[in-house]
């Protein structure tokens, strides 16, 4: 069923009998979960954790100043705004506006999201702002002028697409884009990169660099030093998913001369530039002195030189329970955040006489570190702290001085008194142990008889970590319901041999994770299929599908968000084709074989018994395609299989374009759970 899929209509993402379709589905979903009498409350306390003003406003540095995006009751699309550090230490920061999206959405009469800002150093002045129609991948970009507040009057203007863009000096960007046919490829990304000056028309870029269609994408990176002065330009030329190739420019080499490819292992990541030195990730063995998951580090004069002499260094090489997770550099410092067993901890790294020095950083234990800032003209970076019970809490670090200090804490949004967090393992089908949390109230009777909700994802080396979900918090926890998260293969918890382990035709080794984790949590007796959910999106929407499909009999409930789940034509939806050293090349017989295997989609059997599933998607999603949860829900409704179906018609690959979209889903989702798990 590919081609001459009888649904195949659905995957008119805008057609008109695919909106009419959808209409009628989220007029009867909606109808039913809405009209539930629990529903207002629901609404109500995931509203009121979601736009609460005493949320941390996490803040990104703007040269000396802190730089905000806020949103709330009053400024749902949000505002983009700034402060002084010593002010922000304060209990209510003195913010300055430099953008108000709600205003800009209402004068331009578009549903805009804002996406970010990319900075020219070191005046950190002029900025390139992100703009999606709906919160789509594609965007635009408009020149900003931090100083006068303001969108500059023929400045840089870069139309809609799914493209990168930054600066190389105040009149020169470096951009990858749609340049017309032929110029991007099948996986719907630019492959080629050009320099645009100001004030010249799209068409009169100057091309530096091209790849093929073939590939998954081509950007670039400007490299400077703490000052602001370009030392070069490093392309990326993203071969497959995981795969790349890098090249070296430097601005003698912008119009002529051939680029220098850097002797890194295709499966490596560009993390930072600093003291001079490029730093890698690596997600592949680099000879037996550089192992998959260590971070390295090239001396850039060295790779300008003689590229093929180059010399790595070692900056650290994670243990087998260990996994290197953020990276960002400093003015002097790289800093780091190294997990064990699924808990975090920071190191700083210091580079001199041709070695690396690590300081870790003092920081509460048993919780989930991650940075949220670092500062280029300081050593300075922000960390966010935080566990399944544990309100955020932000924290201010000196790299030069080794030392971190809490700035601001987030309230508690439930009453956590009377629950506890426990850590176990289950080995899974081929006998791999598999980590998993437990959130559950300390009283928990063991009988079996818990509304428990389990969470998963399992793929492109992304790692579950605790975190502190506090509208979860409000409507599952306080109402006496467990929360598991597994830690399944195809994420990232234990580096990129974590992840390897479920690629491609060894996917199922995810799925069979995940349905150990569930026996395991009703062979302890804290639940029963009768009283089990689960919930995933994304790659986790296939976890999903794949879990209704291969142990209907095991869950009650299923929310499945933005999915993935046919298998066979993924790779001709939207951004599909990127995806093939994940999942596998449907084109290929021995894949498609594999892949129809694990295909929800394409398993959906009549006549057996299954979960009502709730479908959770977006129709302006222009990552994942809508047209997956469309059509599994329309072959469940052609076999008479009941389910119920929500597709935002903005939102993006979140399904929310906005923080009242965004409560709405989770209230939705939260009565649903509670009218199967808990009635």
């Amino acid at each position: 069923m590919t081609d001459d899929d009888p649904f195949l209509w659905l995957e008119e993402v805008e057609g008109a009998a695919a909106l009419d379709w959808v209409r009628g589905q989220n007029a009867r979903s909606i109808a039913l979960l809405e009209g539930d009498p629990r529903y207002p409350g629901l609404h109500a306390a995931a509203l009121a954790v979601v736009t609460a003003s005493d949320r941390i406003p996490y803040p990104r540095f703007l040269g000396d100043r802190l730089a905000n995006f806020w949103q709330d009751d009053e400024h749902v699309r949000g505002v983009w705004r700034a402060t002084s550090l010593a002010s922000f230490r304060a209990p209510e920061p003195e913010w300055q506006t430099l953008i108000d999206v709600d205003a800009l959405a209402a004068a331009e009469g578009c549903n805009w999201v804002y996406q970010g800002a990319s900075v020219l150093p070191p005046d950190d002045r002029r900025c390139l702002v992100s703009l999606s129609d709906g919160g789509k991948d594609a965007a635009e970009r408009r020149e900003f002028d931090v100083a006068a507040k303001a969108f500059v009057d023929g400045g840089f203007f870069l139309p809609e697409g799914k493209q990168s863009a930054t600066w190389l000096d105040d009149d020169t960007l470096i951009v990858a884009r749609d340049w017309g046919p032929g110029t991007m490829t099948e996986s719907g990304y630019p492959f080629i990169v050009k320099r645009l000056s100001r004030g010249r028309p799209l068409d009169a870029a100057e091309q530096l660099f091209a790849g093929t269609a073939d590939d998954v994408s081509v950007d670039a990176d400007v490299l400077r030093d703490p000052d602001g002065q370009v030392r070069g330009i490093l392309v990326n030329r993203q071969i497959s998913f995981f795969e790349s190739e890098r090249y070296l420019l430097t601005p003698g080499l912008l119009t002529i001369g051939e680029p220098v490819r850097l002797p890194v292992p295709a499966r490596s990541t560009l993390r930072a530039f600093v003291a001079g030195q490029l730093v890698f990730s690596l997600e592949e063995d680099w000879g037996a002195e550089f192992p998959a998951g260590a971070l390295v580090s090239l001396d850039l004069a060295a790779c300008l030189a003689d590229p093929a002499g180059v010399t790595p260094l070692l900056i650290h090489a994670p243990g087998p329970r260990e996994a290197i997770e953020d990276v960002a550099a400093t003015r002097t410092r790289l800093f780091a955040t190294v997990y064990r067993n699924v808990e975090g901890g920071a190191v700083a790294y210091r580079f001199a006489a041709g070695e690396w020095t690590p300081t870790r950083l003092a920081l509460p234990e048993h919780a989930s570190v991650h940075l949220m800032a670092a500062s280029d003209r300081e050593d300075w970076v922000f960390v966010d702290v935080a566990g399944f019970l544990t309100p955020n809490t932000l924290w201010l670090a000196d790299l030069e001085a080794g030392a971190a200090s809490p700035v601001k804490s987030l309230p508690a949004r439930f009453d956590a008194a009377n629950s506890a967090v426990e850590q176990f393992e289950v080995n899974s089908a081929d006998g791999t142990a598999v980590p998993y949390f437990i959130v559950r109230p300390k009283a928990l009777r063991f009988d079996g008889a818990a509304p428990t909700l389990l969470y998963g994802y399992g793929g492109f080396q992304v790692s579950m970590t605790p975190s502190y979900a506090g509208a979860l918090g409000r409507l599952w926890l306080e109402k006496g319901g467990v929360y598991v998260v597994a830690n399944i293969r195809g994420g990232g918890e234990f580096g990129p041999e974590w992840h390897k382990a479920a690629l491609k035709g060894e996917r199922q080794r995810a799925f069979d994770d995940f349905i150990a984790v569930a026996e395991d949590v009703i062979r302890r007796r804290v639940t029963s299929p009768r009283r089990l959910g689960i919930m995933g999106g994304s790659n986790g929407g296939l976890l999903m599908g794949a879990m209704l499909t291969q142990r209907p009999e095991l869950f009650r409930a299923v929310v499945i968000q933005v999915p993935l789940l046919d298998m066979l034509r993924y790779h001709k939806l939207l951004a599909g084709a990127s995806w093939m050293a994940e999942y596998g090349d449907p084109d290929l017989p021995e894949e498609a074989e594999f892949l129809r295997a694990i295909s929800p989609y394409h398993n959906l059997r009549p006549g057996t018994h299954y979960p009502e599933p709730f479908f959770v998607t977006s129709t302006k999603d222009d990552r994942v395609h809508p047209g997956h949860a469309r059509k599994m829900a329309a072959r469940m409704a052609a076999m008479d299989l009941s389910f119920l179906y929500y597709e935002n018609v903005d939102g993006g690959h979140s399904a929310a374009a906005n923080l009242a979209e965004r409560a709405r889903r989770t209230a939705l989702e939260f009565t649903y759970l509670t009218r199967k798990l808990m009635d």
